[in-house]
């Protein structure tokens, strides 16, 4: 049990896709206008990891070596037509608001990447709390950088007016660049929280991504490959 609850929570913070692995940054940057879309993404995504992994894991002894890749795609291209046919009968409304970023959950890097790295590699149900993990991980940083953009863009939360009277909406944060902004800020406070539980621990500070494999921290490896 702990080691499924390492594999799990290790996505809730330690290897946070978008803001410690960097990855998946395209629907983060592209449909975080709102918590809604935010909410929306990340269930898609967690529904699509969670599976994908668990299906990798299942066949991983099966699939030859060269042709793994494009395996792991067509795996997450089933997934992806579920969750789209999910949505649209579901909610409508959503999946027109996400548009196309919906049908690119198939090469997101983080179902790949996982796919790869860590579910080819272990057994089914570490892997069901490796997706997990990096699931909710997703949908957490999206939704919460969606809020923070709808709040001061929009003066809402889901929707909710949640302002004063009298407070201005910016509407740059609702914009192309206001993502940009938003995930530079969120960024470097995520790195200023890290170097300070370092220090704290009396280690040293990380001052910046390594030339080896390890600084992905997708195998936990700290050597060269």
């Amino acid at each position: 049990m702990s080691k499924l609850w390492k594999e799990f929570s290790k996505g809730l913070w330690k290897e946070l896709p978008p803001f410690k692995l960097v990855l998946g940054l395209c629907p983060v940057l592209a449909v975080t206008n709102t918590a809604n879309n935010g909410l929306g993404m990340g269930a898609a995504v967690i529904f699509v990891l969670t599976l994908s992994n668990l299906l990798v894991s299942l066949v991983r002894k099966a699939i030859p070596a060269k042709v793994r890749i494009a395996c792991f795609i067509v795996i997450a291209a089933s997934l992806v037509v579920a969750v789209e046919l999910l949505m649209q009968a579901f909610s409508y409304p959503l999946y027109q608001q996400l548009g196309i970023f919906v049908p690119l959950i198939v090469v997101n890097c983080i179902i790949l990447g996982r796919a790869e790295a860590f579910a080819s590699k272990n057994p089914p149900l570490l892997s069901i709390a490796d997706g997990l993990g990096m699931g909710i991980g997703f949908t957490m940083s999206l939704t919460f950088l969606g809020s923070l953009r709808e709040i001061l863009g929009q003066g809402t939360w889901f929707g909710m007016h949640v302002t004063w009277d009298g407070f201005e909406p910016f509407g740059f944060m609702v914009q192309a660049p206001g993502a940009f902004v938003s995930l530079g800020v969120l960024l470097a406070l995520m790195n200023f929280m890290e170097n300070v539980r370092r220090k704290r621990r009396g280690l040293k500070a990380v001052e910046g991504p390594s030339h080896d494999c390890g600084s992905c921290g997708a195998c936990g490896s700290s050597s060269k490959c």
